[in-house]
């Protein structure tokens, strides 16, 4: 039997790319318990598979995520108190991530692999900041991100406040975090909310997913992680990590094949990673 968390999310993976939608049309997924565990169980479920080299998270239907779930805030207005859904505190934290909303955004940031956030219609809130744990956001021109949280009186925290700065500067993250105003796709590109605007958002990440899956995924993996260490380390780490990945990369199978394929004109054949 198909429980309630396995169908708020689909995957399919064709050709290396993971195509991951949220699956909640009819409530523009917006987050409700099973939405939570299911985009934790999707993104765990795809960090242990080698097989995968690049993932599209986008939402079904008409948005790509309007937030929390309305219900939720009814609670809240009739006195139920805190509610469990976002803050529930995991017994298998994922890196410095604990409580189910952080939990369900940066799980995608620790997949090996680039994510793209193909993102149409409304991004609100806590679906803003699950798109915010992609590496790359391609957006619809007349798509509407917001920092909702403000509005219900609350302050982002499924990691938001943490990427914001990075993205946008310190003093644009608190602009949108202090107003909770809508951003239409165009701003949010030259903001740096978004990487860019696409004509058909989804469209243009499975085929960016497909380009990075002609790639070879060691040095794809390398990559990301030592562009994930820029800022957050020491020059000093940052370097030596440098060095680590290309002593590792150089001689290797994959890292061969890619100048075999070069030098004699073909398509390179890579193989998935160990690990």
């Amino acid at each position: 039997m198909t429980t309630t968390a396995e169908q708020r999310v689909s995957c399919t993976i064709t050709g290396g790319v993971a195509d991951v939608r949220l699956n909640r049309p009819d409530k523009l997924n917006a987050l409700d318990q099973a939405m939570f565990e299911a985009l934790v169980a999707t993104g765990l479920r795809l960090r242990d598979d080698s097989s995968v080299r690049a993932v599209v998270l986008s939402g079904a239907g008409r948005a790509f995520c309007a937030g929390l779930d309305f219900g939720n805030f009814q609670q809240m207005a009739d006195g139920t108190g805190r509610v469990p859904d976002r803050e529930a505190v995991s017994a298998e934290p994922i890196g410095p991530a604990k409580a189910r909303g952080q939990r369900a955004a940066h799980v995608w940031a620790t997949l090996a692999v680039p994510v793209i956030a193909a993102v149409h219609g409304v991004a609100f809130g806590g679906g803003l900041q699950v798109a915010l744990g992609a590496d790359i956001r391609l957006v619809a021109a007349d798509a509407k991100l917001s920092v909702l949280e403000i509005k219900w009186g609350l302050a982002p925290d499924m990691t938001g406040t943490q990427l914001l700065p990075e993205l946008v500067g310190r003093d644009v993250a608190k602009e949108l975090t202090y107003t909770g105003r809508v951003v239409s796709g165009e701003e949010a590109a030259a903001l740096g909310l978004a990487t860019r605007v696409e004509a058909d958002p989804l469209a243009a990440a499975l085929a960016l997913a497909g380009e990075i899956a002609t790639k070879s995924p060691d040095a794809i993996r390398y990559s990301k992680q030592l562009l994930d260490m820029a800022g957050r380390t020491s020059l000093a780490e940052g370097f030596e990590a440098e060095q680590h990945a290309i002593k590792a990369l150089i001689g290797s199978p994959n890292q061969t094949e890619a100048v075999r394929a070069n030098l004699e004109n073909r398509s390179p054949n890579f193989t998935d990673p160990t690990t």
